[in-house]
């Protein structure tokens, strides 16, 4: 049985409304990053569908941290962005105008996910905050708050990001690492 916190809210997993009006966005959200219009506002990530094998994008926000690029889903292992790229972590990445490939590491370990959500409340406090009401929880109580959202989220490392279109990526030698 879940308890009440915060306001008196029950903690909810998956907050329905939310993510169909989300998942209705993302298209128009993938045509202004692919446009140059998102760009300052996160990446769009293809992954391939786990079910069809056709190409997925998604639009999400990022935090860049020593060259990895960290994604997270707010609905955590129920993302179907999230559940194809554990099918298959071979991914493309759009950040502006420059398109990657790169391979996905989810970071399964609490505390690593916790070190992504203190890093995202660093640089973005409202985000996080928000976030953190979508789950039921108070977006004012520090750790304790995060370290329940770290519990309910999934992040994702994307590791070994080369450009998209380049000429050693055309050669012989690299199509090994594809």
């Amino acid at each position: 049985m879940e308890t009440r916190m915060g306001g008196g809210r029950e903690p909810r997993n998956d907050p329905p409304a939310v993510w169909r009006l989300l998942r209705r966005n993302n298209p128009r959200a993938v045509r202004a990053f692919e446009s140059g219009r998102g760009r300052r506002l996160g990446l769009v990530l293809t992954t391939m569908g786990r079910k069809t094998g056709l190409p997925r994008k998604t639009p999400l926000q990022y935090e860049e941290l020593d060259g990895v690029i960290y994604i997270g889903s707010a609905r955590g292992e129920l993302a179907d962005w999230y559940r194809n790229l554990v099918a298959e972590p071979a991914v493309v990445m759009q950040i502006g105008s420059d398109s990657f490939t790169a391979r996905a590491h989810l970071l399964r370990k609490p505390d690593e996910i916790l070190a992504f959500l203190r890093l995202r409340l660093r640089r973005h406090p409202w985000m996080i905050r928000m976030m953190l009401l979508m789950h039921g929880l108070p977006p004012w109580s520090g750790e304790r708050a995060l370290r329940q959202l770290a519990e309910r989220l999934a992040v994702v490392a994307l590791h070994d990001r080369r450009p998209l279109s380049t000429p050693a990526a055309d050669s012989p030698e690299e199509s090994d690492h594809a």
